[in-house]
C-alpha cells in the first residue's frame, strides 16, 4: 500500500516538473525579445495591414495577425524601462494604438485614408529612429 502511494506521488511530481519546464521553455508570444527586430517585425506585418484592399482573400488572417503582434508588442515592452523613454518606442505605441482603436471600434470597416497616411509617417519615424538607435 505504501509502494502504491509513493510512485503515484513519484509520478505526479515528475509530472508536474515536466509541464513547469515545457512551460518555461518558450517564449508566450510572436516575438523574439529583440527590440529593435521584434519592432521591424511589427512594422512590417502593420503595412501589410495597411495595404490590403477591402475584398482581398487574405484580409481577416492578415489583421489578426497584425492584432496578435500589436498585442504581443504592448505586453511585452509596455513595462521595460530601457526602451520606454526611446523615440522609437513612443511612436510605435502611437500607432500601435491608433490602428489597434480602429480594428476594435470599426472592425468591417477599411482604415480611413487619412488614418493609412498618418501611421505611415508615423511608422517611417520609427524606422528612422531605429537606424539611429533612438
Amino acid at each position: 500500500m505504501h509502494m502504491k502511494r509513493y510512485w503515484s506521488r513519484l509520478l505526479a511530481l515528475v509530472l508536474v516538473v515536466t509541464i513547469g519546464l515545457m512551460g518555461c521553455s518558450g517564449s508566450p508570444d510572436s516575438l523574439t525579445g529583440d527590440y529593435r527586430q521584434d519592432t521591424l517585425a511589427v512594422v512590417n506585418i502593420m503595412r501589410q495591414a495597411l495595404d490590403l484592399s477591402q475584398d482581398s482573400p487574405d484580409k481577416a488572417a492578415v489583421q489578426a495577425e497584425a492584432r496578435q503582434k500589436i498585442n504581443d508588442f504592448s505586453s511585452r515592452y509596455q513595462r521595460v524601462n530601457s526602451v520606454s523613454g526611446l523615440g522609437s518606442f513612443t511612436t510605435m505605441r502611437t500607432a500601435l494604438n491608433s490602428l489597434a482603436g480602429h480594428y476594435s471600434s470599426y472592425p468591417n470597416r477599411p482604415v480611413p485614408e487619412k488614418l493609412k497616411n498618418r501611421l505611415e509617417k508615423e511608422l517611417e519615424q520609427v524606422e528612422v529612429a531605429l537606424k539611429r538607435g533612438a
